[in-house]
């Protein structure tokens, strides 16, 4: 996989829209926030915001992962979800497909995760250091070859689910940063965030939205 920065131009994929909140299909291969550099500013949140200015950024995913995103577009609303992030009150879930046959139907990683320093971006399990990090998981179908799990986070850290499957030795499929030989061999990283559940700022009431998986 190229480290070469060329995002996809399509348009924006606008799931819901209303006077507090924006939820957008975000695609593979383009950043959530501008990178350092003028080559990277091209990302979801620049794009949204020609299109919405008051958009507030609230959490972000990986270049590489397609799928859900929540931005605010008031100042109360960003505060409103952030608290909800931060409480872990917000539900998302990711679908992936990843190397080799998991024999078992659900389960649950626990394993603390730090940054990799001398090779960040890459995070990496520390027992005695990392911070708290925890993924349920369901398959949803398997062959010898590979598996479909859906996702479930239960903390946020950075590049969780993809060092959580490594860990247990089915890494995502296309990752770039921790998968290796064939399971590498992919034209994409096989992870989409397809759910997002929050509550609305304006009233509390909760709310579900998802994003189609493209593979």
């Amino acid at each position: 996989m190229s480290d070469a920065y060329n995002p996809p131009d399509l348009p924006l994929d606008v799931i819901h829209a209303d006077h507090e909140i924006l939820l957008v299909n975000k695609p593979h291969g383009l950043l959530s926030v501008p990178g350092k550099g003028d080559h990277l500013a091209d990302c979801l949140l620049s794009r949204i915001q020609a299109a919405f200015p008051e958009a507030l950024l609230v959490h972000r995913l990986d270049r590489d992962t397609s799928g859900i995103m929540v931005f605010a577009l008031t100042p109360h609303a960003q505060r409103h979800l952030g608290l909800q992030f931060e409480k872990r009150q917000i539900k998302k879930t990711y679908v992936a497909r990843v190397w080799g046959r998991i024999e078992e139907k659900t389960g649950t990683v626990d394993l603390p995760l730090i940054v990799d320093w001398p090779n960040r971006p890459r995070q990496m399990v520390d027992l005695q250091n990392g911070r708290p990090a925890v993924t349920d998981w369901r398959v949803m179908r398997a062959t010898e070859e590979e598996t479909r799990v859906r996702l479930y986070p239960k903390t946020g850290r950075s590049h969780q689910l993809r060092v959580h499957m490594k860990e247990i030795g089915h890494p995502i499929l296309g990752d770039p940063f921790y998968s290796e030989g064939p399971a590498r061999e992919y034209p994409r990283l096989m992870l989409h965030s397809e759910g997002i559940r929050l509550r609305h700022p304006d009233g509390g009431i909760g709310m579900t939205f998802s994003a189609k998986v493209p593979f």
